[in-house]
């Protein structure tokens, strides 16, 4: 059950991307994308009867992998620095058109 709301949340994202014509939409829809992805690869590599990999005094008992923690927290700053230099681009792009709607930036930008 938990597969299909973050297959639903990742689908929500890659339509909103495709249909939206606001900017600023396609990029809180990439950022939705993203979260569903994050949130996919979160559900995967979590397992049960796992512990945390601190000194202790527990022998032979199994420990989690830290890695996916890594890649994920690498991923949530990569993908929040990309939004932020997408929002960049179109505050610079506000400042010439009047509109962020991609159909009338492309009416006035072609020669």
């Amino acid at each position: 059950m938990l597969e299909a709301c973050v297959f639903a949340t990742v689908l929500c994202g890659f339509f909103g991307i495709i249909f939206k014509k606001n900017l600023v939409m396609k990029i809180i829809s990439m950022d939705i994308m993203s979260t569903g992805v994050v949130a996919y690869y979160v559900l995967v590599a979590s397992r049960d009867g796992l512990f945390t990999p601190i000194v202790g005094n527990a022998n032979h008992v199994a420990y989690a992998d830290p890695v996916p923690q890594a890649v994920i927290l690498t991923a949530i700053v990569i993908g929040f620095s990309i939004q932020a230099l997408m929002l960049v681009g179109v505050m610079k792009l506000a400042k010439n058109n009047p509109t962020l709607e991609t159909k009338a930036i492309e009416e006035n930008n072609t020669p």
